[in-house]
């Protein structure tokens, strides 16, 4: 078969022949991969530079996909770190780390969406007590993961959603995704009231970020939840002191080993439910897996999903 196959951590991907996988566990299965995504997680967990990952080579890459079983049905899965990748005619999963999807769904459209759209989902429905009529801040709107982020919010209930980021442009295309107001991340103080903040950025814009609003807040008593999901801006914050003790401020991380695959597995579908019946959507691209060694180095606007 046909894999794509990364030599080393500064290397790019090279689109050769590779053995077939085999089956050797009770639960593992060999399937067709359909449509894998080239995201931030494929990237980091394939170099090594993600903290799941053990950064072992010859690997190939890809961590998710939308693939067909031997009996003919679609799944979604997710794996473990492991050097046998998605981005291939064939693999191996785990039939435990996968979901069944509807017959009606684009494999593309949900290889492309599932991951980004699944840092807010989760990090809402099982990593905080989220419920309907809450406010919420995406910080850090303008990426793929924060645009979904602002269509997930509203999706699940949030009254109000406002989208922060550097990128004008970006940030003027969210109020038709959902956004009832955009600011740039020098004027968080706007979203003082919110009761929820999904962050995407970290770093010291978390850290700004935070004392304004805290700063700000009408009622220092009413609780407000910051949840880390992502670090583009920085893997660490200055947060002061002061924020912890002068306002109702809980701190929480969502991501891999804060939650398990017992947890997320059973989000999975109605968050494809939603992909599919487009509540929540991703501008993507269908790339020929034969091209992964351009796709790998060229920057794009859309998801790039590789297809076998």
């Amino acid at each position: 078969m046909r894999a794509a196959l990364l030599s080393a951590a500064d290397a790019v991907p090279a689109y050769v022949e590779h053995p077939e996988p085999v089956a050797t566990g009770r639960h593992e299965v060999v399937v067709d991969v359909l449509a894998a995504a080239l995201h931030h997680l494929t990237r980091s967990r394939a170099t090594g530079a993600h903290y799941s990952s053990a950064g072992t080579f010859p690997r190939v890459p890809g961590v998710d996909a939308v693939v067909r079983d031997p009996s003919g049905r679609l799944r979604y899965v997710v794996l473990d770190d492991t050097d046998r990748g998605t981005f291939a005619e064939r693999t191996v999963i785990d039939e435990r780390r996968s979901v069944v999807l509807p017959d009606d769904v684009d494999p593309v459209e949900i290889a492309a969406a599932m991951n980004p759209g699944m840092s807010s989902w989760i990090a809402l429905r099982r990593r905080i007590d989220f419920v309907a009529g809450q406010r919420v801040l995406v910080v850090g709107a303008t990426g793929a993961a924060g645009s979904m982020a602002v269509q997930v919010a509203k999706h699940l209930g949030a009254s109000r959603v406002i989208a922060a980021g550097r990128n004008a442009e970006r940030l003027g295309q969210l109020p038709a995704l959902g956004a009832d107001e955009t600011c740039g991340l020098d004027d968080l103080a706007r979203a003082a009231d919110v009761d929820v903040v999904l962050d995407y950025l970290w770093g010291e814009p978390a850290a700004a970020g935070m004392v304004a609003i805290l700063t700000a807040r009408t009622d220092r008593r009413a609780p407000l939840t910051w949840v880390q999901i992502g670090s583009i801006a920085g893997a660490t914050a200055p947060v002061p002191s002061v924020a912890l003790r002068s306002a109702k401020l809980q701190i929480v991380g969502s991501g891999i080993g804060s939650l398990g695959p017992d947890e997320i597995l059973p989000e999975l579908p109605a968050l494809a439910a939603a992909v599919r019946d487009g509540a929540v959507a991703l501008p993507f691209r269908e790339v020929p897996l034969a091209d992964v060694a351009t796709a790998w180095v060229q920057d794009s606007a859309e998801r790039v999903v590789l297809v076998p």
